[in-house]
């Protein structure tokens, strides 16, 4: 029997505390798609992605309309495209502008997996799509791109890391006059996860299913809103325990979603991702939920405790509640989509430098974080090799998603608009690591790579 009051306090989530489906991803396997011939490759591809992916959005729609549950985003993951682009050779960016066509065709929100994995090294067709990302960024409006440089099992590879630097400054350059937007679809990652649904991080791993739905699950508003009915004197201990039973919450809510979704698309269903994603609404910050755990403002001393123990208690609600809990699952702390790290970076609380230890215990890392846009080259690579660092030691997932802001220096302002919100320029460290990454090569494995 339902309860009416857990409809009701679900109903207020909804309401009040901005309580949301992020995004149900269909991943598609487009090994099929694999052809000597480009033009063919393209054909296929296309065909593929529009006959699995036609009522994605109408479903998502008929669900939201049916339970009154707000799905924001519906996209759409594929194989790494390095790997067609191994089978076909020639230029990478007609795989862009395909992809490009069959999203817009479909009317999901964003497509990812114009992607390469170079953990180990580079095989056929990943140098050419990596030096090709910033124009397939640049000249369509859909495609998310993402780079794997380093594992535990494998090390970073430092002449990937060198390479990204590049390319990242190259992709603010060529959308400048879009504030820099091609560099925020972006992402380089340590250990990625391949059953991820969320952007611009997603791709559909070659261990996954032929087609599968995954769904994001969102809800920092709730989160905090849990925490703001607790008495002041209540220890960490019961802290903790609220937000596991409030993950739990949300994560049921993601299970029908995905359950329903799954059955009217007649597609497996993979996975929910239990990830705390902020958006720049009020009331809607993950930032917000460390201030109501006790802390005067985000980047004080005590930040990354509190995060640790919020990122530990939304997993072990998440998982208590579904058996398909997978993806990134934890806390994001993406500066410009949370209105509370935005505050906390304006008012000088929060440094890169506090950004970087928060992501040891986090579910990305440096994430939708702008820079000055002179900062040289070297600087951002090493800001990979880093955080690439922290994810192959802890065997977790990091990442770095920083923009440029070309013409722009501390203390300026982009403005991306929608989820992706806008931020102040950050200071970055200026003394230079380029010696050592210009070096290149491999850092190798630590000693947890040896598990077997």
């Amino acid at each position: 029997m339902l309860n009416m009051n857990d409809i009701l306090e679900t109903i207020t989530m909804i309401q009040e505390e901005n309580l949301d489906i992020r995004t149900i991803t269909m991943g598609i396997s487009l090994l099929d798609c694999a052809d000597s011939d480009a033009e063919k490759a393209c054909e296929k591809i296309y065909k593929k992605i529009y006959s699995k992916a036609k009522d994605l959005v109408k479903t998502g729609d008929a669900i939201e309309k049916k339970y009154g549950i707000p799905i924001v985003n519906k996209r759409i993951s594929v194989t790494p495209v390095s790997m067609l682009l191994a089978a076909s050779g020639g230029d990478p960016l007609r795989y862009a502008k395909i992809l490009d066509r069959a999203a817009k065709d479909v009317g999901v929100n964003f497509i990812g997996g114009y992607s390469a994995l170079v953990h180990k090294g580079f095989s056929a067709g990943d140098l050419e799509l990596i030096r090709s990302i910033p124009r397939a960024l640049s000249e369509t409006e859909f495609v998310c791109s993402c780079v794997n440089v380093g594992s535990t099992r494998s090390g970073i590879n430092m002449d990937a890391v060198k390479l990204m630097g590049k390319v990242i400054k190259e992709t603010s350059l060529l959308t400048k006059d879009r504030q820099c937007i091609g560099a925020a679809k972006l992402v380089v990652f340590c250990n990625a996860p391949e059953d991820n649904p969320f952007m611009a991080g997603a791709f559909h791993g070659p261990g996954e299913p032929d087609c599968i739905i995954n769904i994001g699950v969102s809800g920092p508003g709730v989160v905090r809103a849990a925490l703001a009915k607790m008495d002041d004197n209540e220890d960490l201990n019961a802290v903790s325990d609220a937000i596991k039973k409030t993950a739990f919450k949300i994560t049921r809510m993601g299970q029908l979603v995905g359950a329903e979704a799954s059955a009217a698309l007649g597609v497996p269903f993979g996975i929910i991702d239990l990830s705390l994603a902020p958006t720049p609404a009020v009331g809607d910050s993950v930032a917000h939920i460390l201030e109501e755990i006790g802390l005067e403002k985000c980047g004080c001393w005590g930040t990354t405790a509190a995060l640790a123990m919020l990122n530990d208690a939304v997993k072990k609600g998440g998982v208590m509640a579904s058996g398909n809990v997978g993806g990134l699952s934890g806390a994001f702390i993406p500066v410009t989509e949370d209105a509370g790290m935005i505050s906390a970076a304006e008012s000088g609380a929060l440094c890169l430098e506090k950004l970087e230890a928060m992501t040891a215990v986090c579910s990305v890392g440096l994430d939708m974080v702008i820079i000055p846009g002179d900062t040289p080259e070297e600087v951002i690579s090493a800001m990979i090799a880093d955080e690439a660092a922290i994810g192959m030691i802890n065997s977790k997932t990091t990442a770095v998603r920083v923009i440029p802001a070309i013409g722009s220096n501390e203390g300026d302002e982009l403005d991306f608009g929608g989820l992706l919100g806008k931020g102040p320029v950050m200071k970055v460290n200026r003394y230079s690591p380029s010696k050592m990454i210009n070096r290149g090569g491999r850092i190798p494995a630590p000693m947890q790579s040896l598990k077997n």
